[in-house]
């Protein structure tokens, strides 16, 4: 693996332990209302995460 993929899990890593340390309350409570979401929103919602970041990642690698 390259050191910038490494480097970007990594930093995924903090964000996610940031979104705990700081709200555990808030993520447990979003967690609960995805959880009540069918699949196929999820699916929809997780395709347009993965979209909008690789079109910033896009942006910002120019």
């Amino acid at each position: 693996m390259s050191i910038e993929l490494l480097s970007a899990l990594c930093l995924v890593a903090v964000l996610e332990g940031l979104f705990l340390f700081v709200a555990p309350r808030g993520w447990k409570r979003a967690a609960e209302q995805l959880h009540a979401l069918p699949d196929r929103l999820l699916r929809l919602v997780g395709a347009v995460a993965v979209g909008v970041g690789l079109l910033s990642l896009w942006l910002v690698r120019q």
